[in-house]
């Protein structure tokens, strides 16, 4: 049986845009879409409440999840979708439904000015215990954010794809999440931009004398192992366009500005358990925090 794309749907804005994104994103794969809408136990107060109690808030998330899945049908023709309603905790439904899923859908909220945006408890929770990939999308989020713009600078869903942003660790890469970013880049027919950051000499932080021949030569070097880590993707997706791009300093900080001009930011996330649980890590989380674009978080090993 065929895995489907699902998304977490609770009515709000970014859960809608999470479900727009998800659509586009089972055309792309001609998989089905299931809407997956958590309703969890009716207050007390309200379920002896009369006409206005647990009756109503049941049609009401009944509703959420037929008409959301009516409006994608009408929008996206030719793509399966499906809704259910599930009870309990949405943490752990939807970390349970990731497991039959062949990627996850959550939505974030934007904020306004600095504070970038905001992945929810419950989103944190699922991020960190999912086994399947998991793309956290914005409220807001429209097609044509993912694609250049066209000849006049209007933004436009006819135009190409922009790269696909792929945060690397060369010292620890992962095959599934380098998989993950280039088969997305080969479904969009653009490329694959590779972030690598690495940590500025230590003279730099006592305050020494800068030496540009180390300096150099450190970067020939980090260079040369990003582009060793990429060179069997290459070979696997010839038709996708590689662009190492690596330098010193924060890998949150030249993954969130590149992030402004990609259609997708993919990272992976450890699936190790900390002595205090789960954790999806600081780049991870600041990225998830902070870039504009749709984000993808892969584990893995």
């Amino acid at each position: 049986m065929s895995r489907s794309i699902t998304v977490g749907l609770d009515g709000s804005p970014e859960s809608r845009a999470a479900a727009e994104w998800a659509a586009r994103e089972a055309r792309l794969r001609d998989l089905p879409l299931r809407l997956v809408h958590v309703g969890e136990p009716v207050p007390e107060p309200m379920a002896h409440a009369p006409r206005t109690g647990a009756e109503t808030y049941r049609h009401w998330t009944e509703r959420v999840a037929r008409e959301t899945a009516e409006g994608l049908r009408l929008r996206h023709p030719g793509v399966e979708v499906t809704a259910q309603q599930r009870a309990g905790s949405p943490q752990e439904v939807l970390t349970a439904e990731a497991r039959e899923a062949e990627l996850l859908v959550l939505g974030s909220r934007g904020l306004s000015g600095v504070g970038g945006f905001l992945v929810g408890s419950v989103g944190q929770a699922v991020l960190a215990h999912a086994e399947r990939p998991v793309v956290v999308v914005r409220a807001g989020e429209q097609a044509a954010d993912e694609h250049d713009k066209d000849a006049v600078g209007i933004p436009s869903a006819a135009t190409p794809y922009r790269p696909v942003v792929l945060g690397v660790d060369t010292a620890a890469a992962d095959d599934t999440v380098l998989a993950f970013a280039f088969e997305e880049a080969a479904r969009r027919g653009t490329a694959v931009r590779a972030v690598h950051a690495w940590d500025l000499p230590a003279y730099y932080a006592y305050g020494l004398a800068v030496d540009p021949v180390f300096d150099e030569e450190y970067s020939d070097q980090i260079k040369a192992e990003l582009v060793e880590v990429l060179r069997p993707w290459r070979h696997k997706h010839p038709c996708v366009e590689v662009v190492a791009d690596c330098g010193s300093g924060s890998a949150s900080a030249r993954l969130v500005d590149a992030a402004r001009d990609a259609s997708l930011v993919v990272v992976g996330r450890r699936t190790r358990r900390a002595p205090f649980g789960p954790h999806i890590g600081p780049v991870t989380h600041a990225v998830l925090h902070h870039a504009a674009t749709p984000v993808a978080v892969v584990p893995h090993g």
